[in-house]
């Protein structure tokens, strides 16, 4: 840079003009720091290189070239100064709502995939022709199980697999029965049947609870659809319809139903009732197995013994009863491996469900 007095003030008109040009360019807070590093920086900075020319400059000429050094200085300052003023005015102050923001959308929640199954299997067996009820989950010995046709000795009311619950003192020093969870909903229907005459169709949904370990296949507390019918002339083929009706609506339409013999103190005859693989068709895959058919539940023909225990004439009428886990059937729609999955409300797994 010559050190002539025309010539700085030709080249500081220069860099006036390259300043105003990036300054009106500057219209964010970052925009207009990077010009003011650019020209008022210490170190590098355009003024900064400016006065050191004026150092090196004649001593006669040092006086003028400085004081035009310095305007050019301030004049850059508080014109960057003023256009900060200006970005602080046009933003909207700090915790405003900003109202030209797209909208978001909220997250909805969805029901349960347990839940839509025990609806599907509610509206199913409703539109059968059978009602809804529902019972206390705090159950006593007699309707959990005696009134079922279970013997103080049998198996099911070891302590392994009933959680019992401390019984209340009476004021004879006496305790009542003994409550628990209930097992299983059949309690439902001995109170069903206590209150009501033949004949009666009802499903009893609900949870269940046993000592279980949690595992891929078991839990501790888990949900049942348990059905009952009662009236005259009732059979076994009745029962059979009915599931394969149900198997049909809940799975394929080509679903077939399979009774293999088996126990429950509280039927007879008792069956497991299995369906053709709605995945094969029957035909055998990795879901069932290569058998064509997946278990579903435990059926019969109501025993004597429970009719006896609620008042009906056991040789008036006949019944049939079933159960069906709700987190079998979901495993068996949705193919899912580990029941554990429906109870630890992961929603990268519960979303992947229609709802």
């Amino acid at each position: 840079m010559l050190h002539a007095e025309g010539q700085w003030s030709s080249d500081i008109d220069r860099l006036r003009q390259e300043f105003s040009a990036e300054l009106s360019g500057a219209t964010t807070d970052r925009a207009l720091q990077a010009v003011r590093d650019k020209y008022l920086s210490r170190k590098g900075g355009i003024v900064a290189a400016l006065m050191k020319s004026v150092a090196s400059a004649p001593t006669a000429e040092r006086p003028a070239l400085g004081r035009l050094a310095n305007e050019l200085k301030s004049e850059i300052e508080a014109r960057i100064n003023e256009k900060k003023e200006r970005l602080a005015e046009g933003r909207p102050p700090e915790g405003a709502l900003d109202v030209t923001l797209p909208g978001r959308l909220p997250i909805l929640g969805h029901r349960h995939p347990l839940t839509v199954v025990r609806d599907r299997m509610e509206e199913i067996f409703t539109r059968m022709g059978f009602a809804i009820v529902e019972g206390p989950e705090v159950e006593d010995e007699w309707h959990c199980f005696d009134a079922l046709n279970m013997p103080a000795e049998h198996p099911a009311r070891d302590m392994q697999d009933t959680l019992y619950l401390a019984s209340p003192m009476r004021g004879d020093g006496e305790r009542d029965l003994r409550t628990l969870l209930r097992t299983h909903t059949s309690s439902i229907q001995i109170r069903y049947m206590q209150a009501h005459k033949p004949p009666i169709r009802i499903v009893a949904p609900g949870r269940v609870y046993r000592r279980d370990n949690l595992d891929l296949t078991h839990t501790p507390m888990f949900t049942q659809v348990e059905g009952l019918a009662v009236g005259e002339g009732i059979s076994l083929s009745d029962l059979k319809g009915t599931l394969l009706a149900f198997a049909r609506d809940m799975f394929s339409a080509t679903s077939r139903v399979r009774f293999r013999p088996s126990f429950f103190p509280y039927t007879e005859p008792s069956a497991e009732v299995d369906i053709s693989c709605w995945q094969c068709d029957g035909a055998g895959c990795a879901m069932c197995k290569r058998t064509g058919w997946l278990e579903v539940g435990g059926c019969g023909m109501v025993h004597p013994a429970v009719f006896e225990a609620v008042g009906y004439d056991a040789e008036q009428y006949t019944g049939f009863a079933w159960g069906i886990g709700i987190e079998r059937v979901a495993i068996l729609r949705h193919q899912v491996d580990d029941i554990r999955l429906f109870f630890e409300n992961d929603l990268r797994f519960l979303e992947q469900f229609p709802h």
